[in-house]
């Protein structure tokens, strides 16, 4: 009898620590809502996006007040359009707010920085942010920069 009652305790402290464990996995990985759920969703186009990723935060000085929803290629302009969806309580961002993508110090994730602009309107759900500002790419800032010592120029 005792024998089953330990067995018993056995299996719930390892369901506890599977569940933990899943908990755990889904906040790494970002996964976990973590907001209000109500948001308003918003389009970016992108020349570069660099290692952006779809759950990527979305912040406005250092808050974070969204994520990347999805990431596509528009077929007729052939660059990167980022749909990113935006906390409802964060629902008075200028139309003319600028998108651009960081990076997290020095080699780490990407995330999309919101500037606010000074316009009068406020963007709304399905609107185009208009003015953004591409990855930069550390591969193609150092290949410039040897090309530019290799020719001589400085």
């Amino acid at each position: 009898m005792q024998g089953k009652i330990i067995e018993i305790w056995v299996g719930v402290f390892v369901l506890a620590g599977l569940l933990a464990l899943a908990m755990l996995a889904f906040k790494v990985g970002n996964l976990a809502n973590g907001g209000s759920g109500d948001s308003f969703r918003v389009i970016a186009h992108f020349d570069n996006i660099g290692g952006l990723n779809i759950k990527a935060p979305v912040t406005m000085a250092g808050v974070r007040v969204g994520r990347v929803s999805a990431i596509n290629v528009d077929r007729e302009r052939y660059n990167a359009v980022v749909e990113i969806d935006i906390e409802a309580q964060y629902d008075n961002l200028p139309k003319d707010t600028i998108a651009s993508i960081l990076t997290a110090g020095l080699l780490g994730s990407q995330y999309i920085g919101l500037e606010p602009g000074g316009d009068e309107k406020f963007l709304a759900e399905g609107d185009q942010i208009s003015f953004t500002q591409s990855a930069i790419v550390l591969e193609h800032l150092i290949g410039q920069l040897l090309f530019g010592k290799a020719s001589g120029d400085n």
